[in-house]
């Protein structure tokens, strides 16, 4: 069993991962970033989807909800008693070409292993609920999640006859802190697992994500994350008065005017910083590979904006990136305010 702060740790990580990625994840979501697969390998045939029955809630012993829930299996290289390999979904769609690529399948068929894939709840097509009312999101968690691959586990290992065949479990950012919570807290269904880029301790007011996109863009330009600083701070500025929010609105292109609502205010300054945080997350190669759209804009696009004096003040500069990154992805108007559902 798990100790009383790794409990805390996974019940806590998925706010504490929105609050850290919100403005990336947002950004991203305009078809780039980690919501791309890689191409797919010349020959290579992509298995097809799924699905299992999975519990909505697995900690309410009388709620008897279920859902589908969407998986991938490469069978290519098995062979009985040979590991299982369980790659787990993160905060995006599945795709059948990660079941074909990568180092996890190269491992694959080294040790003559199973490769299941199988989609996070609330992503992809793998969705519990009818709405994504707050009502619908209280099962939105990384506890559930933790659960539901559990769960996905005990019955696939009798379904498919893998015996006492060892599991091991791989995953990358968030679900990479996945892996390694579910080696933690279920150790007698996973034998081991593999964390890449897990960001496993969960902190409220992750400031060293920042720090690491500043340290990134100052790799190119001495006065880029200073003139961000001074466009930032008008940016601020401009937030607090009607005035203010009225030039906002037209200068970042908002497809509605901004009002002095707490939550649109936070979405709209997560949207024009996430612009910079997607870009450095997904710097030239790791884009590229993954052939998102846009991956000809780098740090040192952005950068070479905010410091062309000949562009117009700092805001200006910072305005001139997002226009950039709404004409990229084709969208005629930058939509942050909230809307009830």
């Amino acid at each position: 069993l798990p100790t009383k702060m790794a409990k805390r740790t996974i019940s806590f990580f998925v706010v504490v991962f929105a609050v850290v990625q919100a403005a990336a994840c947002r950004h991203w979501k305009r078809n780039s970033g980690f919501h791309h697969s890689p191409p797919l390998p010349e020959g290579a045939q992509p298995p097809k989807a799924q699905w299992f029955t999975q519990r909505l809630d697995h900690f309410d012993p009388q709620n008897e909800a279920t859902w589908k829930q969407r998986y991938f299996v490469n069978d290519t290289f098995w062979k009985k008693g040979s590991p299982v390999f369980l790659m787990l979904g993160g905060e995006g769609p599945a795709s059948p070409v990660w079941n074909v690529v990568g180092a996890w399948i190269e491992y694959a068929s080294q040790y003559s292993a199973l490769a299941i894939q199988v989609e996070h709840r609330f992503y992809g097509e793998s969705i519990p609920t009818k709405n994504t009312t707050l009502e619908s999101l209280q099962y939105l968690s990384s506890e559930q999640a933790l659960a539901d691959f559990a769960y996905f586990r005990q019955s696939m290992s009798v379904e498919l006859e893998t015996g006492n065949a060892p599991w091991i479990v791989f995953g990358g950012s968030y679900s990479g802190a996945l892996s390694a919570w579910i080696r933690l807290k279920y150790p007698n269904l996973f034998f081991a697992s593999i964390a890449t880029s897990a960001p496993i301790q969960a902190k409220l007011n992750f400031v060293e994500y920042a720090e690491v996109v500043s340290n990134s863009l100052s790799t190119s330009s001495a006065g880029c994350v200073d003139a961000i600083k001074k466009a930032t701070t008008a940016f601020e500025t401009l937030l607090k008065t009607e005035t203010g929010r009225q030039g906002l609105t037209k200068q970042f292109q908002l497809c509605a005017p901004l009002n002095d609502d707490a939550n649109d205010i936070a979405t709209f300054a997560e949207s024009a910083a996430g612009n910079f945080f997607g870009v450095v997350q997904y710097n030239k190669d790791n884009r590229a590979f993954e052939g998102g759209v846009g991956g000809n804009i780098t740090i040192d696009t952005l950068c070479g904006i905010m410091t062309n004096s000949s562009a117009g003040d700092e805001l200006a500069r910072y305005a001139a990136v997002n226009s950039l990154m709404l004409k990229t992805y084709e969208q005629k108007c930058l939509d942050v305010i909230g809307r009830a559902v």
